[in-house]
């Protein structure tokens, strides 16, 4: 069979980054690891081809040639994923649909032909079983979870590399903590599963022999849950991958705030090339945090965590809500001070969503304040909630809250503010013409154009003069910064016009 691999485009979202791409030439931040896994797990004997709408077109000539197209999407492209089921349904091809989109919402994609849901080591199987046996069932989902060290290593040759920003790989999945606003343990449970450090390894090899020598996104939600295997097994593994390799390839991921307590792991990280982390802090207001169920941000002082991390090597990246039930007008200063004085320079805030399968979701259905569905994008200045705060009044101090944290002045006092904290990493990665060109057109669309032109260059020879090394990464986060206001003027523009809860 001749199979279409679809993965949808993103909308301009605070983490599409598309405002950004344009400086370093590239289309998309990350590439569809999902896809490319469960290219993998077909027929060995199947053709495979991977679409991914963020960096090229489905022409009529891709659907002619498949036999069958899989998409797999998340929550906020479900605007692209309608049009492509569409797109496919009336061009005749069958159309099998998997991924955290179709496992929460299937009953609104009535077109999909079948539904292989949940996670794919476990799905996918008996949906090819069924097919080669001319018995394909509708829905394909399952309750266990599977050994992810049988996971075989996604097929990269799939992908036009130079297209992407960073590759991605998955080290674990399943989250200890039980927020209740947050869909991950609903989808991947709450026991920790782990690769093997030599399933790693294999995929990072496979990832170079590509050519490929940027960034990699560690795509655990908690990357640090099982913290004993990482600083006994894996964290040893990657650093004498790097120095094996010579490499300068740089790791994010995404962990939680008590990375903080233990400076042996920390240490481990940075020699093992991670430079950046995101963290869910959420508020600073220990009510909303014991309400939510996010009691391990509590009774901790979350300043000072955040300032170990960064002296450490690695960047805080953090995400923040805003319209608990607790929450009082108040809140949205709290946040902007507590936001500036960390030096949190991407910090993404959102109001309160409730997601399918989370405990906020069936709350809000018990008490009558559930809307509809999520839009699934964190940071669009909406919310599928009635909230305890007046509506008006929620969506107001949000909108003064972001016009605040990402104007000019606050934003490059926060790079200034993460730069006096940040130990630059020995790791810094080999000279590249992109680095060129991205300072090139940063010095002409934010130095000379821009608005912010004064507190660009003022940011710069600070830097200069201060904290060389880490020059390179504060020409990044003006770039960044440059994106986030063009989204945040869009979503508050947005905001504006459903400023009404009737328009709910």
């Amino acid at each position: 069979m001749n199979i279409l691999l679809i993965y949808p485009e993103f909308p301009d979202t605070f983490w599409s980054f598309k405002h950004a791409l344009k400086f370093v030439n590239k289309k998309a931040s990350l590439p569809p690891l999902g896809l490319l896994t469960v290219a993998s797990m077909l027929p060995e004997s199947w053709e495979r081809k991977l679409v991914d709408l963020n960096v090229s077109t489905l022409t009529a000539k891709d659907i002619a040639w498949a036999d069958m197209a899989f998409i797999s999407a998340m929550a906020v492209q479900q605007e692209s994923a309608r049009k492509i089921i569409e797109l496919c349904n009336n061009s005749g091809l069958k159309v099998v649909a998997g991924g955290p989109l179709f496992t929460s919402e299937l009953e609104a994609f009535p077109t999909v032909d079948h539904f292989v849901l949940n996670e794919a080591e476990l799905t996918l199987q008996p949906f090819l079983e069924d097919l080669k046996n001319g018995t394909p069932k509708k829905i394909y989902s399952s309750e266990l979870f599977p050994d992810i060290t049988l996971t075989p290593a996604p097929q990269w040759h799939l992908l036009d590399i130079k297209k992407y920003v960073a590759m991605a790989v998955q080290f674990s999945r399943g989250c200890p903590y039980r927020c209740d606003f947050c869909n991950v343990t609903a989808l991947f449970g709450h026991k920790i599963r782990t690769k093997t450090s030599a399933q790693i390894i294999e995929e990072l090899d496979g990832i170079k022999r590509l050519g490929w020598r940027d960034s990699i996104f560690f795509v655990d939600d908690n990357f640090i849950a099982h913290k004993s295997y990482l600083k006994k097994d894996l964290l040893p593994r990657l650093i004498e991958w790097q120095k094996n390799n010579k490499s300068t390839t740089k790791f994010f991921t995404e962990c939680s705030i008590n990375l903080a307590d233990d400076p042996e792991l920390m240490s481990l990280m940075v020699q093992a090339g991670f430079f950046q982390v995101f963290i869910g802090i959420e508020t600073p207001d220990d009510t909303a945090l014991e309400a939510c169920g996010k009691e391990h941000n509590t009774s901790r002082d979350m300043l000072g965590n955040i300032k170990k991390i960064q002296q450490a090597g690695m960047e805080v990246q953090g995400g923040f809500i805003v319209g608990f039930d607790s929450d009082t007008p108040s809140i949205f200063q709290k946040q902007v001070e507590f936001i500036q004085k960390s030096g949190i320079v991407t910090a993404m805030v959102g109001i309160l969503q409730a997601l399918p399968g989370t405990k906020l979701y069936e709350r809000m259905q018990k008490e009558g304040r559930l809307l509809h569905n999520s839009s699934g994008d964190n940071a669009d200045s909406n919310t599928n909630i009635i909230p305890k705060m007046d509506l008006e009044i929620l969506r107001k101090g949000y909108t003064d809250m972001m016009t605040q944290l990402y104007a000019p002045k606050q934003y490059y006092t926060r790079i200034r503010t993460l730069l006096r904290e940040y130990r630059t990493p020995a790791l810094n990665g080999s000279f590249r013409f992109s680095n060129v060109l991205a300072f090139a057109r940063s010095t002409i669309l934010l130095g000379v154009v821009g608005r912010e032109r004064f507190q660009y260059w003022k940011m710069l020879i600070w830097t200069f003069f201060h904290r060389q090394k880490a020059l390179p990464h504060a020409i990044t986060l003006a770039i960044y910064g440059h994106h986030f206001r063009k989204v945040c003027r869009l979503h508050l523009k947005e905001a504006r016009k459903t400023a009404t809860p009737s328009s709910l």
